[in-house]
């Protein structure tokens, strides 16, 4: 496998060539096991090579606080040796990996995953059980708000401070993980909430009139979620609810999540990445936005510095979801929300000037209605528009025989020889382009899901190899269209 790295606001490996990755989150949030240390998941070498045979040739890879350090200073050796394992074998089939420490709901004893049980520290308050919606306990948790701020603040625990011992826990995975050929990177922590502020944030929000606006629109308290509304009084009712109209009821959070993120955010990240690179000097230190700016809310947070220099190798991991994808309703997902969602995201990477891998991402769904398809697809070519990189939000069972894949296989770069100008796959027209300008002579690999019917470089007749299901194409210095038929 080829190195990777940043440069500029494009991924480029040891050839020189520009990256393109199309990938899944695998995520294991299962809790602490003495008995069973494995992964949560049988990513076993059959699953990968589906993977690759799909054009997934990058997987973020999950796991929690709780299973790496179940006991202060003590590491989950044989849970870090089934990682180990993943990656070879992630390795042998082209598959690239970030690993991701991953936590919703800051730990399981908020009733979420991620940090262990003597890492909570809610100040004697007991945590209750809301399920209304899976997010409540970010909203309305008392317990989840000063476990989230005693993290923050770095409360000491057993004599350290918590984030020291997070960051000492990264170090030892990354001591162990890091040097590996598969993987390229570090996302530090998932979906950073902001703790106690981010309550204050929930009531600013409904205080605008979040629950009615966004909900009922005008049409008042209707009986909104549940199985037997029909599509056209749904679709009436979101008809309502434009990007404009969200994003000022999300304004109203603003000031607070700009507060958390240059305040407790970003030396947060600051003091990670200097942990990683003291024992590895050179994959990718992944950023993440926080929680709120999942829902457009701008992110604030500068580059990654350590020890006050900006670190020259990392990117941007952000996260984006439609209002309605947490909710049974999640197959009438706004085109239009979520594209102001992630307006905002590339406003964030243009400020930071670095390459985009999208996070999470998706329209969930495991049901044989394919409706939310249309929005899948609208994402997909959204992010092949602006050259993002993703990771699609999330492998489960069934994953490769859902109907997800009749959209989400598709063909798209895996290494270009020069700068990409732009690629994009017309769905009905089955048909690829690519555009790029070659500093040299070299090769381009392109993923594509079927035998094309033409490959055409340049408008003639292309000679190209084939590896699987990768075309290979020779190019020398110039500018180039390569366009693929299907």
């Amino acid at each position: 496998m080829y190195s990777i790295k940043t440069e500029g606001m494009r991924f480029t490996d040891s050839k020189g060539r520009e990256r393109i990755f199309n990938g899944v989150n695998v995520v294991d949030k299962s809790t602490y096991d003495e008995e069973n240390s494995k992964f949560g998941f049988d990513m076993n070498e059959n699953v990968l090579k589906d993977f690759a045979s799909k054009g997934i040739n990058l997987i973020r890879l999950g796991f929690t606080w709780n299973k790496m350090e179940p006991k202060p200073g003590k590491y989950n050796d044989a849970y870090i040796d089934s990682l180990a394992q993943i990656i070879d074998n992630c390795a042998k089939y082209g598959i690239y990996v970030f690993l991701d420490m991953h936590q919703d709901l800051y730990s399981p004893m908020c009733y979420g995953d991620g940090a262990p049980d003597w890492a909570t520290l809610t100040d004697g308050i007991k945590p209750k059980k809301i399920w209304l919606v899976w997010a409540d306990v970010y909203f309305l948790s008392r317990a989840c708000h000063r476990a989230f701020d005693n993290f923050w603040n770095n409360e000491p625990v057993y004599g350290r401070g918590l984030q020291d011992r997070f960051a000492d826990c990264w170090k030892y995975i990354i001591s162990r993980l890091g040097d590996k050929e598969a993987v390229i990177g570090f996302d530090f922590f998932n979906e950073p909430f902001p703790g106690t502020d981010g309550g204050k944030a929930f009531r600013r929000l409904v205080a605008k009139g979040t629950a009615d606006v966004l909900l009922t629109g005008k049409f008042g308290k209707a009986k909104f979620i549940k199985n037997a509304v029909s599509r056209d009084r749904v679709e009436k009712i979101l008809g309502q609810v434009s990007f404009p109209l969200m994003r000022s009821v999300t304004g109203a959070a603003d000031e607070l999540v700009h507060r958390f993120d240059l305040e407790k955010y970003s030396p947060f990240l600051n003091r990670m990445g200097k942990a990683a690179r003291q024992v590895n000097k050179d994959k990718i230190l992944f950023m993440e936005n926080g929680y709120y700016s999942n829902t457009s809310i701008p992110f604030s947070a500068p580059k990654i510095s350590v020890d006050g220099i900006e670190d020259e190798n990392q990117a941007f991991t952000p996260h984006g979801y439609d209002i309605m994808v947490d909710t049974p309703l999640y197959k009438f997902a706004s085109a239009e929300r979520a594209g102001g969602i992630f307006a905002e995201h590339k406003r964030s990477q243009e400020r930071l000037g670095v390459p985009v891998v999208v996070g999470e991402w998706g329209g969930f769904g495991g049901s044989k209605d394919e409706m939310w398809l249309e929005h899948i697809v609208f994402l997909l070519n959204l992010f092949d528009s602006n050259k993002w990189s993703n990771t699609y939000w999330a492998f489960m069972e069934g994953f490769l025989q859902s109907p997800l894949m009749k959209v989400f296989v598709r063909p798209h770069p895996f290494a270009v020889n020069g700068v990409i100008e732009s690629y994009a796959y017309d769905n009905e027209k089955k048909v690829f382009t690519l555009s790029f300008e070659s500093m040299k002579k070299g090769e381009s690999e392109i993923y594509v899901h079927t035998a094309p019917s033409r490959v055409t470089l340049d408008g003639e007749d292309a000679k190209y190899k084939t590896d699987g299901n990768i075309i290979v194409i020779s190019t020398a210095k110039g500018a180039h269209n390569i366009t693929v038929e299907f």
